[in-house]
């Protein structure tokens, strides 16, 4: 069974130019989705921005702890529907799912609300928090952009005044945004994941074709 994850989801959800159906670019991510499962393999994207965002989750997560005055912990749970599958960082039960992403440096980290807005928008964050608040049924989400000291070994030759970050004030480290559920959302990525399920179905069934003996 096809579940889309709540990370990628974004792909898929732009409109075409014209007329309604799935864009240029999901079709392309879900092209190389058709190759990944007829060749069973799957790209793994490795960068220094992420393994910071795993290295200093706990981190990140004590830093907003220390803002918001909570005591917040990892949440483990994944949650799989008939469409989506996700792992949001905080939950508060029937409330709230929060969503946090680990700036690299002080020259990356959006200090402001609407720089965080553009941010989620360009890489399909809100999105993102849509699934999660669909798999946990609930109706506000919360992304935090915080800025946490990164490891040596990970910036290396960077100037360190960019990465050793504890001189600033907790409060200003921490950039937030929310958003409320949306049905009407939520009902168009069921329908782009219904059309991109389709899409699936036949790019998995051309690529047997073209390579049949």
């Amino acid at each position: 069974m096809i579940h889309f994850r709540a990370s990628s989801i974004w792909e898929i959800m732009g409109d075409p130019k014209t007329g309604t159906g799935l864009s240029v670019t999901a079709q392309t991510a879900l092209n190389e989705m058709a190759k990944e499962f007829t060749y069973g393999y799957s790209s793994v994207v490795d960068c220094k921005e992420m393994r910071k965002g795993i290295q200093c989750e706990d981190a990140a997560i004590s830093l907003l702890n220390a803002v918001l005055f909570t005591n917040y912990e990892k949440n483990t749970e994944r949650k799989t529907d008939e469409f989506f599958t996700g792992e949001c960082d905080i939950l508060v039960p029937r409330v709230r799912v929060r969503d946090i992403k680990n700036a690299w440096s002080l020259a990356t980290f959006p200090a402001t609300v609407k720089k965080v807005e553009d941010t989620a928008k360009k890489s399909g964050y809100d999105w993102q928090l849509r699934v999660y608040m669909r798999l946990w049924d609930v109706e506000e989400s919360s992304l935090d952009y915080c800025l946490v000291s990164t490891p040596e070994e990970l910036r290396r030759y960077e100037q360190a005044e960019l990465h050793e970050v504890d001189r600033i004030p907790p409060h200003m480290r921490v950039t937030s945004t929310h958003y409320k559920r949306d049905l009407s959302l939520e009902q168009k990525m069921i329908d782009k994941a219904g059309l991109a399920i389709e899409y699936l179905k036949n790019a998995v069934a051309q690529i047997s074709f073209d390579h049949k003996q």
